[in-house]
């Protein structure tokens, strides 16, 4: 067994957000192996995260963000629990980078959920047809669809994206980071995304 050193506590507290108790716990559970640890405070806090969601937020901000010399504009709402959180450092730093993702990958919907039906029954005969087209099996087209989908899904919704910083994560799991570190529910509500020029095309 590694021994745990306050600075191995320490970093692993810096890198994650989490407390003294749980960090240590992490490193005992993972024999001192930093990365490990972090994925156990993760699939923890994902946890936490997940009993927290459907929980009402009302609170929250309106973020507005100016990318490119003020040539593209990005007006968001992000919600939570209470207005205290509304002020803390790390929710602000949320709204931050969902603005710039939105600024820089101007995606259409917050969520799968919110994709237009029409545009998405459209996107799914295309896609079966490309995939009929390249001689693909019927039995597995299906397969191959769905695969195809979840990349036009990391295209058009928000928390599908990666992370214009770390495309290592996806934007809902700096959503869930932020819920675990916050201890309240977060929600992206809406967004507008403008770019000059735009309206004339």
């Amino acid at each position: 067994m590694a021994k745990i050193t306050a600075q191995m506590v320490k970093e692993l507290r810096q890198a994650t957000g989490a407390g003294i108790l749980e960090t240590k716990k992490a490193l005992e559970a993972s024999d001192g192996n930093f990365d490990k640890a972090v994925d156990l405070l993760r699939e923890k806090g994902a946890a936490r995260a997940a009993k927290r969601v459907g929980r009402d937020a009302n609170e929250g901000l309106i973020k507005m963000y100016s990318h490119t010399g003020g040539r593209i504009g990005v007006m968001l709402e992000l919600n939570c629990e209470t207005d205290f959180v509304a002020k803390n450092e790390t929710f602000l730093d949320l709204a931050h980078n969902v603005a710039l993702q939105i600024a820089a990958m101007s995606p259409k919907y917050v969520s799968t959920e919110d994709v237009d039906k029409t545009e998405l029954d459209r996107e799914l005969d295309v896609l079966r047809s490309q995939a009929l087209a390249e001689g693909k099996p019927e039995h597995i087209v299906e397969k191959i669809v769905a695969g195809r989908l979840s990349k036009f899904y990391e295209e058009v919704c928000l928390l599908e994206q990666g992370f214009v910083k770390d495309d290592s994560k996806k934007i809902k799991d700096l959503v869930t980071e932020t819920i675990s570190a916050t201890g309240e529910n977060i929600i992206i509500g809406r967004f507008a995304r403008f770019e000059i020029g735009e309206s004339k095309e």
